[in-house]
């Protein structure tokens, strides 16, 4: 369908090789570029060649893309540049340091009215042109296509053929061949293309021709004219040693022939293999030094005084620019630098002899290429002339050679002693340039008659003997008439023809095609480009694919060499699965597998075997197949015309065809199929083996869920040689079958003998199709009998058995879902479609449908608190087994991170772009609804609005249970994500207007707020004042009494998040700012501050809360962190200072006080506030309370001293020993064998620089709040020697700066990157502008680093 409204995002990241990647869009794609996490933060610009609106495309020409930030901020994670992809073709950006490629298809139009023709619809028909006869009789001929049912038809080239009559060996590529012209007239490419436009108009059939840039005829008139333009003995002058074998080998086959040879052996008629003999042409001097010549250079230089320092690096062999024999130089320079001593006779027999070794290992070198160059040759013979399934070529002659040559040699012949001295005459060398071939595993990036290859040499090359391949160069400049001919060749295909096959594709250089087709998509923007490429890589062919614009690829179904390898083809490339997720509008850039055309079979292949293909893609084959012509329609012998269309022709008939001959019928049927199914919307696919010789292939509509299901049964061996199996095994088809839309099979007619006519190309007339259409099941010929059986789950399949499914023979089934899963499918798209109108198509209204549906989503998630949203979203493992629970268990995989919804969005962002539908994760949901009911009864046992969000799961869930097994993977995945998107649009609705209006990053961050805090089934904070009315409470299940319920934020996932062990100080009000202040989430702030601060003792705020009644005081620094919290409370909070007055409930009263219940004693909050500052100057010193391994089996006795006061000359805090950790770098040594346990890694003892900080931080705060009357107290007393000192709290205590000298205890301690970076982007400001802004945009870099974790 159309890309109207579909955005793609590409994420912008360095890639090794982007040609290798292939990205493919519609036309009307929004293609939108965003910033990685590692280029965030960066002066990035995207540059691309594609063109801005009303310019023409130029390869060359890059534009910059300007940013767009639809929040208006400086997030860069929100900002994109865009691309509304209106232009066929192939285009790059590129963006620093990274690049890529982008392929957009073009868009095919048909008829008089220009209607659409998608490409999963293209079915395409090969036409030989010499084949068609003169042009007035080519309506007749072609008109077998469309009577067959073909949209498209393929002419192979249409110029002017060279002496080989080979289809692809043209002689003039700006010429119409003259044979289409009658006598008397002279038809001209205007002609061409005005029956074209008919064709395209009149028939609804589109046609294109190929394009060949390798190679031209042998006889090609303007070659000799242009001799430049092929590869020579001039212009490449490395070819010389190849040519000298080339013209070797030439003279011994002429005589073998002649029978000079037959002394010893060897006959014109070979019989077996025998060794190969011919004369000694020693190719190993091309590469080779003149010992002699050298040598005496090297000692007039040394007579001559030229002395350089020895020892130095060894010879470098210059080649000879003409490649000469004994050409090659040396560096004279490193000759000197490595040969020389007083002794000249001494230093030359020292040089000569290195030149003899440099010669003899290219002499080595030379061997190895000859021995390769005999293999081939041998294999070559071995194929040719005593293969089975070689063309048997018969004795040796000058007509068919030993071997293939590699070169023209447009002379007349002499002995091969005079021929080897026109290499040297460049008027005559020019003339001698290599033929054309392929190479097999060679590489195709690189040009195989390049220097640098032996291709020649070695007699690698697969030889057509009738091509001389073209040599371009790198640019225009280099061959300026090659180009231009080309690019004018190119502009009349361009002009006539929809499209181009870019013939032998694989071998034609990347910026010669990248070049032409430019030229071509300048005549035609909406050009079809189809290619063939052998390179065995799919990678290799992306990078055709990439840089071209191709818009299909062949893969020939001929490859497969069973039904096997057939159905893998048809399942790797022709659609995404059966059951594949639904795609949100905007949605990130995948790559992709390029768009395939799959041909039946080529004119490189007989034609032997019945294979039948239903895929999505475009299908092709060549004219022929289906008149059941037994051989092979060869580009180069065959001269005869093809039949014509007349549909009062009789069987008997040699010259026209209809629907009775071969299997036209069958072909026409299927191909109507095909694109009714492309144009349905039939884009999934699934591909099953039933056996050696069936395949199953499932076409499937994801809108409406209807399905065709082929059965096939192939014969891919000779049914009248091979015995096939006579018991076809049953097909089980999901579902409901409605009808047998076709069944086909190919039947006898008679036993007429085949005879190849003399002047048409005929097939078999013995046999033809049996087709049968639109049938019940009960009166089909091929199905014996079908019965439906149940499933499970009420779901039901078709047991069809087969009573004359013979080789060669399809049956396909129109099914349905049975009738109750279409009931549910359409219901459950109803409901979806309030999430994404996708779900509109085939959706079906529920006017009986429970209540709790007819209630909108977003209403009931709007009642949910922060902390039900915890619930539904998180919870983590150890959070549902204080619930008796656990999060969901994949057995063949693992347990979900959460229980909640993240839990399994997670796992299907992952799945869901690449449709990986094997995933554990989909094979759960298939086998059963344990998925489905976990996620609901987990939901439905709670009170209030979560237990009504549960019910609404559930409604929607149960759907599920009443569908084939295969679809609930997609559809659960969309029940998941309209309501994961609609929780997550009420969590942030409860949130502040800062996370509101943020960026997706922020909002990201702020969901943090959701996962960390939440409530647990026992309370884990200390109960509040009772004179506290805004608490939330709840009812105690096991009591029955109502207890208090506040949010707690746990200090990890998954390790500390329950229990005693869930909350501690340090952790909270680290965190507490940001996780509650800046989310707006103030009452449950304010809660935690009260909460712990019920719990001070010893002037200490807990590390380990232990609900209070099990709290540790062994650590410094959390109460500093909660008096910052409290004083962020009071700037940000509206009115917060009213949390100093607020009543705190003291579970110890004193010291050594034992739990007291809340209530029993209160005072304000500030008057805690002051006991922590007064105890600090007091000096804190005391030992923890069950000291030893019970509370710590690690810690030593010291470490249980804790210690925390005031320098009174500084005014720094400090405390603590080298045995325990007091501050938030905790990790404890707990290894004897490291002798480190009882030893912290990072002792902080003394004055801990975050203390300090904080500290000041806090006293300035105090100060402040004194002087505006919100804090009585203005000082602090300390008892020394009886006497008490005053300490004024607005005097500064220091402003020295302290340093953390060693802070690395794992990635885990992310906190103090966002106190660094405050502070740097704080002092930033005061260094200028510039420095300013380079410490931005180091911020947003180290910030998105997180981005994509968060993300997931």
């Amino acid at each position: 369908g159309s890309g109207s409204g579909t955005e793609c995002g590409r994420v912008l990241r360095d890639m090794a090789r982007p040609e290798r990647t292939l990205f493919r869009l519609e036309r009307g794609f929004e293609l939108q570029f965003r910033l990685g996490p590692t280029l965030q933060g960066r002066a990035v610009r995207v540059y691309t060649n594609y063109p801005a609106q009303g310019q023409k495309f130029d390869r060359s020409r890059f534009r910059s893309l300007e940013w767009i930030n639809p929040t208006r901020g400086e997030a860069d994670s929100e900002k994109f540049c865009k691309l509304d992809l209106e232009v066929a073709g192939s285009y790059q950006y590129y963006f620093g340091s990274g690049s890529g490629y982008i392929v957009v298809d073009p868009v095919l139009h048909v008829g008089p009215s220009s209607q659409v023709l998608p490409l999963n619809c293209i079915t395409s028909q090969t036409y030989l042109a010499k084949c068609l006869g003169p042009l007035d009789e080519w309506l007749d001929r072609l008109r077998v296509a469309k009577e067959a049912g073909y949209n498209m038809i393929h002419f192979t080239p249409l110029q002017p053929l060279g002496q080989s009559r080979s289809c692809y060996a043209l002689t003039d590529q700006l010429e119409l061949n003259p044979d289409f012209s009658p006598p008397g007239k002279s038809y001209t490419w205007t002609d061409v293309g005005n029956l074209v436009a008919r064709v395209k108009t009149e028939w609804n059939v589109l046609c294109i021709t190929d394009v060949v840039y390798n190679h031209t005829a042998v006889n090609s008139e303007w070659l000799q004219l242009h001799p430049e333009c092929g590869y020579n003995l001039v212009n490449t002058p490395h070819l010389k040693p190849a040519w000298v074998l080339d013209r070797a080998l030439w003279h011994f086959s002429c005589d073998v022939a002649d029978g000079k040879f037959c002394h010893q052996g060897l006959s014109a008629l070979i019989e077996d293999e025998k060794s190969l003999i011919f004369p000694q042409i020693r190719l190993w001097e091309f590469f080779q030094v003149n010992v002699d010549k050298t040598t005496e250079q090297f000692r007039n230089l040394l007579k001559e005084g030229k002395t350089i320092a020895r020892d130095l690096p060894d010879l470098n062999v210059v080649p000879d620019p003409q490649n000469r024999r004994f050409g090659s130089t040396v560096d004279m320079s490193a000759a000197l630098l490595t040969f020389y001593s007083s002794d000249i006779p001494e230093c030359c027999m020292m040089f000569r002899r290195r030149l003899e070794e440099i010669n003899a290992e290219f002499y080595k070198q030379m061997c190895c290429h000859l021995e390769q160059a005999t293999n081939c040759i041998v294999g070559n013979v071995v194929y040719e002339r005593l293969a089975d399934h070689g063309p048997k070529l018969g004795p040796i002659s000058r007509q068919h050679p030993i071997v293939t040559m590699y070169f023209t040699f447009p002379f007349e012949e002499t002995s091969l002693q005079q021929e080897m001295h026109l290499m040297h005459e460049a008027d005559k060398a020019c003339y001698f340039m290599t033929l054309n071939g392929w190479v097999m595993g060679d590489d195709p990036l690189r040009s195989f008659a390049e220097p640098g290859s032996h291709v020649y040499l070695r007699r690698e090359l697969i030889c057509w003997g009738d091509s001389v391949k073209l040599r371009y160069g790198e640019k225009p400049d280099d061959c300026p008439y090659l180009w231009a001919r080309m690019k004018e060749y190119t502009e009349i295909t361009a002009k006539h023809f929809a499209g181009v096959r870019l013939d032998n594709c694989h071998s034609t250089p990347l910026h010669v095609a990248e070049y032409m087709l430019g030229v071509a998509r300048a005549v035609r923007s909406d050009l079809y480009v189809l290619a063939e490429l052998f390179t065995g890589s799919e990678q290799l062919d992306n990078v055709f694919v990439t840089r071209l614009g191709i818009t299909s690829i062949i893969r020939e179904a001929m490859s497969a060499l069973d039904s096997h390898e057939e159905g893998r083809l048809v399942y790797r490339f022709g659609g995404e699965p059966v059951g594949s997720f639904v795609q949100p509008s905007l949605r990130p850039l995948v790559p992709a597998i390029a768009h395939t055309m799959f041909l039946d079979v080529t004119h490189d292949n007989d034609s032997e075997h019945d294979v039948c293909n239903l895929n999505v893609l475009c299908i092709h084959l060549t004219r022929g197949y289906d008149e059941l012509v037994p051989h092979q329609i060869s580009v180069r012998k065959e001269e005869r015309f093809y039949t014509k269309w007349n549909p009062e022709a009789t069987p008997s008939s040699v010259e026209e065809v209809n629907l009775q001959t071969g299997i036209i019928a069958g072909k026409l049927a299927l191909n109507r199929l095909h694109q009714e199914m492309a144009t349905k919307g039939f884009t999934q696919v699934y591909v099953d083996q039933a056996d050696e010789d069936i395949v199953t292939i499932t076409r499937h509509n994801p809108h409406t869920h209807q399905s065709v299901v082929a059965v096939c049964r192939t014969a891919f061996k000779n049914p009248e040689t091979h015995h096939f199996r006579e018991e076809v095994p049953a097909v089980f088809i999901p579902g409901q079958v409605e009808e047998v839309m076709l069944e086909a099979r190919t039947v006898q007619r008679n036993t007429v003998s085949y005879v190849k006519d003399e002047r048409s190309i005929n097939g078999l007339r013995s046999y033809t199709v049996e087709i049968r259409e639109n049938i019940q099941v009960q009166d089909s010929n091929v199905v014996k009998k079908a019965e439906v059986i149940p499933k499970g789950h009420g779901e039901f399949v078709h047991k069809i058995e087969f009573g004359h499914l013979t080789p060669g023979s399809v049956v396909l089934f129109r099914v349905n879902l049975d009738l109750n899963s279409q009931e549910m499918v359409g219901i459950l798209r109803g409901h979806l479609a309030q999430f994404s109108q996708q779900y509109k198509a085939g959706s079906l209204p529920d006017p009986k449908g429970p209540e709790i549906l007819k209630t909108n989503l977003k209403l009931l998630m709007s009642k949910l608190s922060l902390a039900d949203l915890n619930m539904l979203l998180f919870r983590c493992e150890a959070e549902e087994n204080e619930d008796r629970g656990g999060c969901y268990n994949i057995p063949s995989w693992m347990s979900l991170k959460y229980a909640g919804l993240q839990g399994m969005i997670s796992v299907m962002s992952e799945i869901r772009p690449k449709n990986d539908l094997g995933h554990p994760f989909c094979e759960n949901l298939r086998q059963g609804d344990w998925m489905i009911d976990y996620i609901s009864n987990r939901l439905v046992t709670k009170d209030g609005p979560l237990q009504e969000v549960g019910k609404w799961l559930q409604a929607m869930l149960i759907h599920l249970k009443h569908m084939p097994r295969y679809l609930v993977p997609c559809y659960f995945d969309a029940i998941l994500v309209g309501a994961y998107s609609t929780a997550l649009d009420a969590a942030f609705k409860q949130m502040s207007r800062f996370v509101q209006n943020g960026s997706t990053l922020v909002k990201q961050v702020a969901l943090c707020s959701v996962q960390m805090c939440g409530v647990g089934r026992v309370p884990a904070l200390p109960s509040l004042s009772p004179s506290l009315h805004d608490v939330p409470h709840r009812l105690n299940t096991v009591t029955h009494q109502q207890e208090q319920c506040c949010v707690s934020i746990a200090a990890g996932l998954p390790h500390f998040s329950s229990g005693i062990f869930r909350c501690w100080g340090r952790d909270t009000f680290i965190s507490l700012r940001g996780l509650m202040l800046l989310t707006g989430r103030h009452l449950e702030a304010r809660n935690i501050i009260l909460a712990f601060a019920g719990t001070l003792r010893h002037g200490l705020i807990p590390n380990l809360l232990g609900e209070g009644v099990g709290a540790r005081y062994n650590c410094r620094d959390a109460v500093w962190w909660w008096l910052q919290c409290i004083q962020d409370y009071c700037k940000l909070v509206p009115n917060g200072t009213s949390i100093l007055t607020c009543p705190v409930s003291r579970m110890y009263p004193t010291d050594d006080a034992d739990p007291q219940p809340a209530g029993t004693g209160e005072q304000p909050l500030y008057d805690v506030i002051q006991e922590a500052m007064q105890r600090h100057m007091q000096g804190i010193e005391f030992r923890e309370r069950n000291a030893g391994p019970q509370i710590d089996r690690n810690m030593r006795s010291e470490g249980f001293n804790v210690e925390a006061k005031v320098n009174l000359d500084t005014g720094f805090v400090y405390g603590g020993n080298r045995f325990n950790c007091g501050t938030w770098m905790d990790k404890m040594g707990e290894s004897d064998k490291a002798h480190n346990r009882g030893i912290p890694a990072t002792p902080r003892d003394g004055s801990a620089v975050e203390i300090v900080g904080l500290s000041k931080s806090a006293v300035r705060w105090l100060a402040e709040l004194h002087r505006n009357g919100l804090f009585p107290y203005c000082s602090v007393t300390i008892d020394r020697a009886g006497t008490y000192f005053l300490l004024d709290v607005s005097i500064p205590l220091f402003s020295n700066v302290a340093v953390i000298a060693s802070a690395d205890l794992g990635s885990e301690w992310l906190w103090p990157v966002g106190f660094f970076l405050r502070a740097k982007l704080c002092f930033s400001k005061r260094l200028g502008e510039d420095v300013y802004g380079q410490t931005v945009r180091l911020a947003k870099n180290v910030l998105s680093q997180h981005y994509l974790h968060l993300e997931r």
